[in-house]
């Protein structure tokens, strides 16, 4: 891999650890923003009572993608990141609101599978 690819699959992996690492600690204190605020009427009519409880367990599988990205288990982790992100955006979608952030995630989806492929194409192990 070139100077250029792995000084970019290093950016992606980072962000792709910081950023659910982030997220997901953050699902139990609330202190970026009210998590609950983003689920959709349709999944919140399915958990019941049980959203807040069902978005502190999407931040503990947050926490685990960060720390797939950032180990060995990279590629996986970031088509898992990118499957989670696309899923995010059809739910904020489903919101009505929340467009500019559903298009955001799309975004963000893109970049993690194009981490999953670079790690494909032979990225560096990881340490």
């Amino acid at each position: 891999m070139n100077s250029a690819a792995k000084t970019a699959w290093w950016s992606l992996r980072i962000a792709f650890f910081v950023g659910p690492f982030l997220a997901g600690v953050d699902k139990f204190f609330d202190k970026l923003v009210d998590w609950d605020k983003y689920l959709s009427p349709i999944a919140k009519g399915i958990l019941g009572g049980y959203s807040h409880t069902f978005m502190m367990v999407i931040g503990v599988v947050e926490i685990i993608v960060g720390l797939m990205v950032i180990t060995k288990a990279t590629r996986w982790g970031a088509y898992i990141a990118s499957v989670w992100l696309l899923l995010i955006a059809i739910n904020l979608v489903t919101t009505g609101q929340y467009f500019d952030i559903a298009l955001r995630d799309i975004g963000l989806c893109l970049s993690a599978f194009g981490l999953a492929k670079l790690t494909e194409s032979g990225a560096p192990a990881a340490p």
